[in-house]
């Protein structure tokens, strides 16, 4: 099931590109890559939006987790009232999930195209489908400037590569935590560590990895670059535009306490009142004075 499902089709996907582009891995691996990243794009792009948007909404989701602790019914009303959903947190891991089938599938595929061996070779044909004529294509070219694509990258600069592509990435992708401490807000700690701990896992993989998946490794994060420039634009657009129409929810920060925006009007209007209230009587009180004046007079 898993070959036919992942290998096989990948296997075809590669030999199919390898020769319309001319007999060049490179451009096939190239053409492959962005292949699945069309493929996996709304997921992506739902990942990336419900990461910054729950980000962005922190404080608020913070101000009704203490004020409906003991309340779960009501707090799930509020949840949805500002437009935050928990579940989302779980779909948004999705993209994540779906990356390690393609990584194992396609490191395997690499290996069986790209083997030179006599046994490599029985294992190939049988998984190649009949519209591809094989025999015109094999052996497959597994060279590329100083490295063999089949094997891991002797001078490390792949692996670095995939490091600093997939460090940027994840900077682009990961909202804003300025301001907000790690004890305040354990969802910025966990995002602050990620940027880290994820491209240092996949630039060590990419020690042990053949160096054809690691520059899919490295053209799959270029193309996440730019994927996250644009999703960070259309992400301040909106921000701009609810900032234009004003607070939608009714929770606001003052100072470091959350607090309802209702009450702190109420307050506003019990303090204007009350302000009203003391120079009525302050007027009054001159008026009087005044008129207690004008008959000392007489």
């Amino acid at each position: 099931m898993w070959d036919t499902l992942i290998v096989n089709p990948m296997i075809n996907a590669l030999l199919f590109f390898y020769d319309l582009l001319g007999n060049n891995f490179i451009l096939a691996i190239a053409v492959f890559t962005v292949l699945i990243r069309a493929l996996t794009l709304p997921l992506n792009m739902r990942q990336q939006r419900s990461m910054i948007r729950t980000q962005e909404m922190q404080p608020q989701i913070q101000a009704i987790q203490k004020k409906y602790r003991d309340n779960p019914q009501k707090m799930q009303e509020e949840f949805r009232k500002i437009g935050y959903n928990p579940a989302d947190t779980l779909s948004g891991c999705l993209p994540t999930l779906l990356q390690f089938p393609i990584l194992i599938g396609l490191y395997q595929a690499i290996i069986i195209v790209l083997g030179t061996t006599p046994q490599a070779l029985f294992e190939l044909v049988p998984r190649v489908y009949p519209a591809i004529n094989l025999t015109q294509l094999i052996p497959v070219e597994n060279m590329f400037l100083w490295m063999n694509l089949s094997q891991p990258d002797p001078f490390f600069v792949l692996p670095i590569l995939v490091f600093g592509s997939m460090f940027i990435q994840q900077k682009l992708l990961a909202p804003s935590t300025k301001g907000q401490s790690q004890e305040d807000n354990p969802a910025a700690a966990m995002t602050q560590s990620m940027q880290y701990t994820m491209p240092l896992m996949f630039g060590f993989f990419s020690l042990q990895f053949p160096s054809g998946l690691s520059i899919y490794f490295i053209l799959a994060n270029i193309i996440g670059i730019f994927q996250g420039l644009y999703m960070r634009r259309i992400m301040d657009r909106e921000k701009a535009e609810r900032a234009a129409k004003g607070p939608s929810s009714p929770y606001v920060i003052e100072g470091e306490v959350e607090k309802p925006a209702k009450s702190i009007e109420s307050k506003a209007k019990q303090s204007s009142n009350g302000t009203g209230g003391k120079n009525k009587t302050s007027s009054g009180s001159q008026s009087a004075g005044k008129r207690k004046k004008g008959s000392a007079k007489r």
